[in-house]
């Protein structure tokens, strides 16, 4: 049955229809065709949540920090920006959808798919076979592409870009999945093992599309045959250049605007008034930088404010059954980007790095 047939999704919101108490949510689900598919539809936005809960995990300390606006993923109804930041939104969402597909499946909450048995009996290598109930991802996969691919009903570039990078998201999800064994033999001797493939923490996905994002390959096209737009002439030189384009790499066509200051109209906040980490315990390198980066590489200084805490403490458990705690409250130091004032220099100097973050 033809995509167009099956559904029409539109998101022109963050998910609140589905997730009351969280700020990224996906509404206006408009669907046509089967009835089977409403079976899918709340997988499908709980996927997509925890795609962009990712993606807010991944650049929490960044300039950019996957903010509601990424959520407009379609080039359906207007033209979108073709980022390298769109890149891993397109990306993280779309594995999002299917990981979760796969692993409801996995977890028997839909009738019409079940384990992947399709390599049981098969000798994997030396000393182990293949059974047991691998993760089915290719169910998660198939239904993954009906919803999430058919957000782009055009032919144009961006389109096809996007497409391009929801189909990376997908392919992150296979490249990490694990093999899980279980010996059998004579008094626990492990002669013989049967394995399976299952998913791995969703973390692992979103850790390998960071890494892609930043070897993220920017595509060189003549604009004159960009703004053919959906034409002949644009197909064909799209065709052109996705021809050398590996089918893991994530691509993007336009340069990163300035993160560091507010555009509204690209619905960029800026850094001003964000948090950063000054210093703590068990911070990468990439963390104690945040403030370097988001603040002072800004033309931003960095303010110290006092924060009161309360936090249960001195619990004890009283017999039989209850654990009863005091409410203690302590001051901790937190760290914003603000103005500097006017003669502060200007960051006019980090408007060149537009691929940083």
């Amino acid at each position: 049955m033809k995509r167009s047939t099956l559904l029409i999704l539109s998101i022109t919101g963050v998910y609140s229809a589905i997730f009351h108490s969280a700020a990224w949510s996906v509404n206006n689900f408009l669907m046509t065709g089967p009835k089977a598919y409403l079976t899918f539809s709340s997988s499908v936005a709980a996927g997509a949540h925890s795609g962009m809960e990712e993606c807010k995990f991944q650049f929490g300390w960044e300039r950019w920090n996957c903010p509601e606006s990424a959520l407009q993923l379609s080039t359906h109804n207007r033209l979108r920006s073709a980022t390298r930041e769109t890149s891993f939104v397109h990306a993280i969402s779309s594995a999002g959808v299917m990981y979760t597909l796969t692993r409801n499946c996995s977890l028997g909450d839909f009738d019409s798919c079940g384990c992947d048995d399709s390599r049981n009996g098969r000798v994997g290598g030396r000393g182990w076979v293949w059974g047991g109930c691998s993760d089915n991802v290719e169910f998660g996969e198939k239904v993954s592409k009906l919803f999430v691919d058919a957000l782009e009903t055009g032919h144009d570039t961006r389109a096809l870009i996007n497409l391009h990078n929801n189909e990376v998201g997908r392919l992150a999800v296979k490249d990490t999945m694990k093999r899980a064994c279980k010996c059998h033999g004579v008094s626990g001797s492990c002669s013989i093992q049967t394995c399976w493939l299952q998913l791995a923490e969703f973390r692992e996905v979103g850790n390998l599309l960071k890494l892609k994002y930043d070897q993220a390959q920017k595509l060189e096209m003549d604009k004159r045959r960009l703004r053919a737009g959906n034409s002949a002439e644009s197909r064909g030189a799209t065709a052109e250049t996705f021809h050398h384009i590996h089918a893991t790499e994530l691509v993007f066509l336009e340069d990163s605007p300035d993160y560091c200051t507010r555009n509204a109209s690209l619905g960029h906040q800026g850094t001003e008034g964000r948090e950063c980490l000054q210093g703590g315990r068990n911070l990468s390198q990439w963390e104690k930088r945040s403030c370097r980066r988001l603040c002072t590489e800004c033309g931003l200084r960095v303010e110290e404010r006092r924060t009161e805490v309360v936090s249960s403490c001195n619990c004890k458990f009283h017999w039989c059954c209850t654990v009863r705690c005091e409410q203690c409250r302590t001051l901790v130091a937190k760290h914003f980007c603000t103005r500097r004032d006017a003669a502060a220099p200007s960051h006019s100097r980090q408007r060149s790095r537009a691929h940083r973050r």
